[in-house]
């Protein structure tokens, strides 16, 4: 009510012409003043989470990949008249595209590489993902996370599915209220207003504590391979978080507590040669290589938006805007980034959460 009177007040000297200047403030203060005193109102508390701001440098938004047909030929310029360059082979093929460009025949050609061109009609251009993560401004006093898969909540934990009831779409944010194990076994968590959610249709993150090999002021990321997410840290404080797509069973992402060794910030990744899963993939963005016995790498994904789940032959993939975060925020980090990779026990919530006092509110 203070805060509504202060701003009516000023309002009514702004009215009557009595709001005669305004005085320095504090840097979370603004200040006003007239000829009967000053007065000051705090400036709104920024919000726990954030949707990152582009980078005005990003070559993301400009960028362009496609996904290559199998056995198609490469040119050396947009006709089928000019010289073959090679056949790319049969396996998941991904490259950036440089422009396209219309030959005398009227057929659309793109340039893959310099001096590589690929008819239009033998490629499909993908759409990288649109989700982000969240800065987290303040440490986060509850959990929370994503949807990971469209569902309809529950009334009730446990409850039998009631599609009368709204469906919320995948990577609808939310934070957790309160989490019990219901009766079928699983966790359900109330993700506000009563609406409740069992564990796995989402991922849900929490606040680790910090290794003791890390230092106080160091940077470090966080990959939870049960919830498929992760947390970045400055120290012990929670600053990002978003999702991510870890190695599949057969080519898993090992576990253990890394650094960064090498960065890129675009390169090239291929594997499984001669094999019915083999890849070959241009300009992958944003890589920062931490387990190299095993060539695993944080990078961004811009071929699939399976964030979530486990998608990879290894290495963490993220959203591309997500790597582009992690990528500048870690580059003057006092330390190699470092990268903790492990296996959350979800059932840890009842152990480091008071349900009475951490899980208040609707």
């Amino acid at each position: 009510m203070a805060r509504i009177a202060r701003l009516s007040l000023m309002a009514g000297l702004l009215a009557v012409g009595l709001l005669i200047y305004v005085v320095p403030a504090a840097a979370d203060e603004v200040c006003y003043a007239d000829e009967r005193g000053a007065f000051c109102d705090a400036e709104p508390v920024p919000p726990m989470f954030a949707l990152p701001e582009p980078f005005a440098d990003s070559f993301l938004p400009n960028t362009q990949y496609a996904r290559l047909d199998d056995l198609i030929n490469v040119h050396a310029g947009p006709s089928r008249a000019e010289p073959i360059v090679r056949n790319v082979g049969d396996g998941f093929l991904f490259s950036t595209l440089s422009g396209g460009t219309y030959n005398e025949a009227g057929e659309l050609w793109y340039m893959i590489n310099p001096g590589e061109y690929v008819l239009a009609e033998d490629l499909r251009i993908v759409e990288d993902s649109e989700f982000t993560g969240v800065i987290v401004n303040r440490q986060p006093q509850r959990p929370f996370g994503w949807m990971i898969v469209d569902y309809w909540y529950s009334l009730t934990p446990g409850a039998e599915l009631d599609e009368s009831l709204p469906k919320l779409p995948r990577y609808t944010f939310f934070e957790v209220f309160d989490a019990v194990e219901a009766e079928d076994g699983w966790i359900w968590y109330n993700i506000g207003n009563g609406r409740w959610m069992r564990q796995t249709y989402v991922s849900v993150i929490e606040v680790t504590p910090r290794p003791d090999e890390i230092g106080p002021d160091e940077y470090w990321v966080e990959i939870d391979l049960y919830e498929q997410s992760f947390t970045a840290y400055e120290g012990d404080q929670m600053i990002y978080a978003g999702l991510v797509s870890s190695g599949l069973n057969r080519w898993p992402t090992y576990e253990g507590l890394f650094q960064v060794e090498q960065r890129f910030t675009k390169t090239k990744m291929s594997g499984a040669e001669g094999k019915v899963d083999y890849y070959f993939v241009e300009d992958v963005p944003h890589t920062m290589y931490f387990d190299m016995k095993n060539e695993i790498a944080l990078h961004g994904a811009y071929w699939h938006d399976r964030f979530g789940y486990k998608h990879s032959h290894g290495c963490v993939n993220m959203p591309p805007r997500d790597a582009e975060w992690v990528f500048n925020w870690s580059a003057d980090a006092p330390n190699d980034l470092w990268v903790l990779v492990h296996t959350s026990n979800p059932t840890s919530i009842f152990e480091r959460y008071d349900m009475e006092t951490n899980f208040s509110g609707p």
